[in-house]
């Protein structure tokens, strides 16, 4: 058998050489785990693209309690956010502390050019939204906001067929959120004590389960701010909800379409789906892969099933790190940008005003 030249015996290991080194994965901080879907990053499988490299909790107990059931390490856990800043050099964090806290996260990360994810919404009220998106600017960071509906491939196959044209322009959404109450489903109470407290959450469920449906009206309208907001609030369950409402209707008005905003803690079920109506079809997402779609031409609604969304458009912190990487582009009109999620706290702020007062309130607020 004849042997190969020398110089082709090299070019396998010439062409290894050639190959792009893998990316290291993002080192992250946790800031808080009061959330409770601080689960979600805590229990999520390796993929290679994050590392948790500190964890900000002044609660040691329920630290311990995480650290049992995920099985990280307690050296982990810092008890502030300097001093996890300061010992970790993260590249991102991400929020899942009270609503209010936000704030000060990004008052921390932003000086040090740490990107920031915060769970939704993006801020308690409009005055810290604005000073948290003034600081991204300055200093150049991401600053992003998770919702468990961004992953759901069932509202993006809404999108689409609304971007297509193939339901007509958009003239009614209605968007269904909420469970049977935080307390009756077992939050546990380091959750329950902030959410269910109208300075750290903003309010009740008006907050918890309206800003779902203010992100995706906003996206499903191409970051259209509404020309106004109507709000409605009860408190159906004063005896376990004193402090906030617990049930609440939002009508956001555009100049040729009207959102209509269902955010509870008294569904009998836990419901996160959306109804989305053009001037001659409708699609319905019914969770995150279900949906069934009226066309123009047909008398009946299709079932069908939504495509699971590609990588790293699948995963909250899949995406940070392709950000943070600069693996893909950023998107000021997707459901986790600053601009979408700066008319969503506008709109809580204007709901929660109406809700208050009775009245309509018109956009943009001063």
């Amino acid at each position: 058998m004849k042997s190969l030249p020398f110089t082709l015996m090299l070019l396998p290991l010439y062409m290894l050489a050639q190959q792009p080194s893998p990316k290291p994965p993002v080192r992250v901080g946790v800031a808080g785990l009061v959330h409770t879907h601080v689960h979600w990053i805590l229990g999520r499988a390796e993929r290679g693209d994050i590392e948790i490299v500190g964890i900000a909790e002044p609660n040691r107990e329920l630290a311990e309690r995480y650290a049992k059931q995920h099985g990280f390490s307690m050296d982990l856990v810092y008890p502030d956010l300097e001093s996890m800043l300061e010992a970790t050099k993260p590249e991102a964090v991400t929020a899942f502390n009270t609503i209010y806290g936000h704030l000060e996260v990004v008052e921390a990360c932003a000086p040090r050019g740490i990107h920031v994810m915060v769970e939704k919404p993006l801020a308690v009220n409009l005055e810290h939204a604005r000073k948290m998106e003034s600081l991204a600017q300055e200093h150049n960071i991401l600053l992003l906001t998770n919702y468990e509906t961004t992953w759901y491939g069932s509202n993006h196959k809404v999108k689409s067929l609304a971007d297509e044209g193939v339901l007509g322009p958009i003239r009614k959404m209605v968007i269904h959120d909420g469970h049977e109450g935080p307390i009756e489903i077992g939050c546990n109470p380091e959750f329950t004590d902030w959410l269910c407290d109208p300075k750290w959450n903003g309010g009740g469920a008006i907050i918890d389960f309206g800003c779902y449906g203010a992100n995706l009206s906003t996206w499903l309208m191409k970051g259209e701010r509404p020309t106004s907001v109507f709000a409605v609030t009860q408190q159906i369950k004063p005896h376990l909800y004193p402090k906030v409402d617990d049930e609440a209707t939002i009508v956001l008005t555009y100049p040729e379409a009207q959102a209509i905003i269902q955010a509870s803690w008294n569904w009998p079920y836990s419901r996160k789906d959306m109804e989305v109506y053009g001037k001659s079809g409708a699609a319905f997402a019914l969770d995150a892969t279900r949906l069934k779609v009226r066309l123009p031409e047909s008398a009946t609604f299709e079932p069908q099933t939504a495509t699971a969304r590609p990588a790293p458009y699948d995963d909250p912190f899949a995406l940070l790190a392709a950000l943070v990487r600069k693996t893909i582009p950023y998107d000021e009109m997707s459901l986790s940008s600053l601009e979408n999620n700066m008319i969503v706290v506008e709109i809580l702020q204007a709901a929660v005003q109406s809700a208050e007062t009775g009245e309509r309130v018109h956009l943009p607020l001063d």
